[in-house]
């Protein structure tokens, strides 16, 4: 049975389950740790999961005494949905809440990798790309929180407007780099970022 939209979005535990295991792509959960995780009844648990199951969404495994769930990378909605959770949860939430103490940003973008919580491929990579008139001192309080909760050093970039559009138009190879890879735009329309 091919994946519905009303298979996604009908329920709270749902939104709460989709938030964790889309947080964490590569992890495993079992149900009380979900619970803990949600602060749902477990019986409200367990049932999302058999949903969630039976539509495709998440796979399960017995590891020793425990049952394991991890949603499946392979489910057709799978990236639309990583993409909503990065806007709704962790860096990228925490990024549109304070978004006028952060100056004014014209756009955020995370790498792909960053967004799937893979490792870059080379240690120079740029994991975030701001845009705009940026209060740096708050922004790096953001940055350096989603680095304690991540155990791992964060590559950002900040750049104004018009340093931007000189290096795009100079098709600087450092700006061109960022931008021909996968990206979750956080903030601003991709569209504009690249015309």
């Amino acid at each position: 049975m091919p994946p519905l939209l009303n298979d996604l979005f009908i329920s709270k535990v749902r939104v709460k389950l989709l938030q964790v295991f889309l947080s964490h792509p590569d992890e495993l959960y079992y149900v009380r740790q979900l619970v803990r995780m949600t602060n749902e009844e477990i019986n409200a648990v367990r049932r999302e999961l058999a949903h969630m199951e039976g539509a495709e969404m998440v796979k399960k495994e017995f590891r020793g005494n425990r049952l394991y769930y991890w949603f499946r990378k392979d489910y057709l909605f799978y990236d639309d949905l990583l993409r909503m959770i990065i806007k709704t949860a962790g860096l990228g939430k925490e990024i549109i809440k304070q978004r006028n103490k952060l100056g004014r940003l014209n756009y955020v973008l995370f790498s792909g990798r960053f967004a799937r919580h893979l490792n870059r491929e080379h240690q120079e990579d740029i994991d975030i790309l701001l845009i705009g008139d940026i209060v740096l001192p708050e922004v790096t309080a953001l940055i350096q929180t989603e680095e304690a909760r991540r155990k791992q050093e964060i590559n950002y970039t900040v750049m104004n407007e018009q340093e931007f559009k000189t290096r795009k138009s100079g098709r600087d190879p450092f700006l061109a780099n960022i931008l021909s890879q996968s990206r979750v735009m956080i903030i601003g329309e991709e569209e504009k970022l690249l015309e």
